[in-house]
């Protein structure tokens, strides 16, 4: 569907059924360079089991106008003004990566609106190399290889998907490939600088699962843990195996994670 978020029009999809404010609301938060396709398959099931389902396009990602926000705080603001406009009083914040920073400075900025947080693929500090941000800054196909391939995890790379004849790897980059120029950049350097999220954790008042890939090269497990640690009423899933993208990795254990 299309809502007007903050005068700007924003692609929100809802897992195939009608937004109904009155059940409740699960916001899911894709990462950077991607959009709402991250959750085709778990947006989908939350829809069809008595939940209200958003998962926008960010502003200036997939089929969304205006301009990308330049920092993981702007994002948290937007997504409250997201809920406002779905005039849902508050939901379960789905966040991977990015998203996941972007999930969990809301609970700190509006903890009105967030009952409940799943963080996947996160971690206290995502530092992005040096390479990667100047690769992103200048729209190099370079980033995205860099991207996908520091993202999938063993098995992906050598195939691994549910799906017969699909190549997880390739999935990606066409994905990234689709991005306005300047969007990966933005939100890498986004991440990059964002520095709250031990403060962030440590004013969840909410319950908090942290699901995280035992391969990670992006968001080490390790350094999610350190998050978790700090976040009060949390628990950590370690999904075997998998990198950083668990959504399509590892799709049934991430929708078994999510259900907890």
């Amino acid at each position: 569907m299309q809502l007007s978020v903050n005068g700007v029009d924003t692609f929100v999809a809802t897992g195939g059924r009608p937004f109904d404010p009155s059940l409740p609301a699960v916001v899911m938060l894709h990462g950077a360079g991607f959009d709402h396709s991250t959750w085709a398959l778990h947006s989908r099931w939350f829809a069809h089991h008595g939940h209200s389902v958003l998962a926008p396009d960010l502003p200036g990602h997939g089929r969304s106008g205006g301009k990308p926000l330049p920092t993981i705080a702007d994002m948290a603001d937007w997504t409250a003004a997201l809920l406002d406009a779905a005039r849902a009083p508050k939901a379960k914040l789905v966040g991977h990566s990015m998203g996941s920073l972007i999930a969990l400075e809301t609970s700190a900025r509006h903890p009105d609106r967030v009952s409940g947080l799943s963080l996947i693929g996160t971690a206290a500090t995502m530092t992005v190399g040096p390479d990667l941000l100047k690769a992103a800054e200048a729209n190099s196909i370079d980033a995205i290889d860099m991207v996908s391939i520091w993202g999938l995890g063993f098995k992906a790379e050598l195939g691994g998907s549910l799906a017969p004849g699909l190549w997880m790897h390739q999935g990606a980059q066409r994905v990234l490939q689709q991005m306005r120029p300047g969007v990966l950049y933005n939100d890498l350097n986004a991440c990059n600088s964002y520095r709250n999220a031990l403060a962030a954790a440590a004013q969840v008042r909410v319950p908090a699962t942290f699901i995280l890939g035992e391969r990670d090269m992006m968001t080490p497990a390790k350094a999610g843990r350190t998050l978790a640690a700090a976040t009060p009423n949390s628990r950590t899933i370690i999904v075997p195996g998998a990198g950083h993208m668990i959504m399509s990795e590892a799709p049934d254990e991430l929708l078994a994670a999510l259900q907890q």
